[in-house]
C-alpha cells in the first residue's frame, strides 16, 4: 500500500509564505518601481482574509498595482470603474425572464455581477453614490449578495481591493464609517522618490512589454490564511493592542487627555482584532514565528487612519491623524513600561 504524504507543518506553511512573498514582489516589481510598502501592506490583507483601501492622488499606478497583483494571484479577478451613474445591480449582477427551451415556460435567471470574482478591483469607490457603495458593503461584510430574496455566495477565497482619489478631489462621495471600517487597511499611496520616478518614465515610454507569472492560487491562498491565524500570539502583545484601542474612545475613562482633545471618534473592538491579525502577518513577512509588540505599531496606522475621526480642534491646530496614532501608540507603551 502507498505510502501517505504527511500533512506540512505550519513551519513549513510559514516559510512557503514567506517564500511565496519575496517571489510576488519580484513580479510585481517588473511592472511596479518602488511602493514596496503599499505592496506587502496589500499582501498582508489578503493573507489575514481581508479588504484593503488604496488612497492617493490620480497617476501614481494605485490600479496598476491592483491588477498587476491580481495576475500574479492565479485567481478570477474583474474590475469594476465607479462613476456617479453607477448602480446596484451593476455590481452584483440582476435577474433576467428566460424561455425555458424545454418546458417553453418564462423564468428568472441570475446573470452574476463582477462581484462574483476572487479579487475585485473596486476602481475609484469614492465616485459612486451611497446607495451604490452600500451593495459593495454587503458583499465585502457578508460575503454574499442578496438579488430576488436569494443569497449568492461569494467565490472564496474573495478580497476587494479598492482605490479612491482624496476627498477633497471634486466629485467625490465620503465613504460611510460603517464602510470604512470593513477595510483592513487604508494604505497610502505618495509620489515615488527622484530615482524612481525616472524609472518609471525610462519604463512607460519604451516599446517593450513585460509580463507577469502567477505565483499562488486560489487553495494556496486558503491554506496560508488558516496558517496565519493559528500564528501564537502572547499575553502582553494582546494587552499592548487593546491599550491602543482603549485610549482611543474620547469619553470614555481611559481616554489619553490628547484624544479627548483632538478626536470626535475613536477605534472599535474590531479595529483591536484587526490590529492583532495584521500583526500576525507582518510578523511573518519579517521572518518571524511569533508577533512582537513591534509588530501591532508596524501596522498601527494603516490600521487606525480611517478609525479614528478627528475635530474641529484637531483640524484648526493642523493635527493629523497620523499625529494621533503615533501619540496612541507612545502612550501605550508608557503605560506597559511602567506596570
Amino acid at each position: 500500500m502507498a505510502n501517505e504524504t504527511a500533512p506540512e507543518s505550519d513551519n513549513e506553511m510559514l516559510e512557503k509564505l514567506r517564500d511565496a512573498h519575496k517571489r510576488l514582489r519580484k513580479e510585481v516589481g517588473k511592472i511596479i518601481i518602488g511602493q514596496d510598502a503599499v505592496l506587502d501592506q496589500l499582501l498582508m490583507a489578503i493573507f489575514c482574509r481581508s479588504h484593503a483601501l488604496l488612497m492617493g492622488v490620480p497617476g501614481l499606478a494605485k490600479t496598476l498595482m491592483v491588477s498587476t497583483l491580481a495576475q500574479s494571484l492565479d485567481m478570477s479577478f474583474k474590475r469594476i470603474q465607479f462613476t456617479p451613474d453607477l448602480m446596484p445591480s451593476d455590481i452584483t449582477g440582476t435577474e433576467v425572464i428566460q424561455d425555458d427551451p424545454v418546458t417553453k415556460q418564462r423564468m428568472f435567471k441570475f446573470l452574476p455581477g463582477p462581484i462574483f470574482a476572487n479579487i475585485v478591483l473596486a476602481d475609484e469607490i469614492n465616485r459612486t453614490p451611497p446607495k451604490t457603495q452600500a451593495a459593495l458593503l454587503e458583499s465585502m461584510q457578508e460575503r454574499k449578495a442578496s438579488i430576488g430574496g436569494i443569497d449568492h455566495p461569494m467565490k472564496n477565497p474573495f478580497f476587494v481591493l479598492a482605490t479612491q482619489n482624496p476627498i477633497e478631489q471634486e466629485g467625490t462621495y465620503p465613504l460611510p464609517e460603517a464602510q470604512l471600517d470593513r477595510f483592513l487597511f487604508l494604505i497610502k499611496v505618495d509620489y515615488p522618490t527622484d530615482a524612481e520616478e525616472e524609472l518609471i518614465m525610462r519604463m512607460g515610454t519604451s516599446e517593450s512589454k513585460t509580463t507577469v507569472s502567477p505565483v499562488l492560487h486560489g487553495d494556496d491562498i486558503l491554506l496560508l490564511q488558516s496558517v496565519v491565524r493559528r500564528v501564537p500570539v502572547s499575553d502582553v502583545v494582546f494587552q499592548f493592542a487593546k491599550r491602543i484601542t482603549r485610549l482611543s474612545r474620547p469619553g470614555t475613562p481611559e481616554a489619553a487627555d490628547f484624544v479627548k482633545k483632538w478626536l470626535t471618534w475613536g477605534a472599535g473592538p474590531r479595529a483591536s482584532m484587526n490590529l492583532i491579525l495584521a500583526a500576525k502577518a507582518h510578523a511573518i513577512l519579517r521572518g518571524s514565528n511569533h508577533v512582537s509588540g513591534d509588530d501591532v505599531v508596524a501596522v498601527a496606522t494603516p490600521i487606525l487612519r480611517h478609525r479614528l475621526i478627528l475635530n474641529f480642534a484637531a483640524q484648526s491646530e493642523g493635527i493629523t491623524v497620523e499625529d494621533v496614532i503615533k501619540q496612541l501608540v507612545k502612550s501605550a507603551a508608557k503605560q506597559f513600561q511602567a506596570a
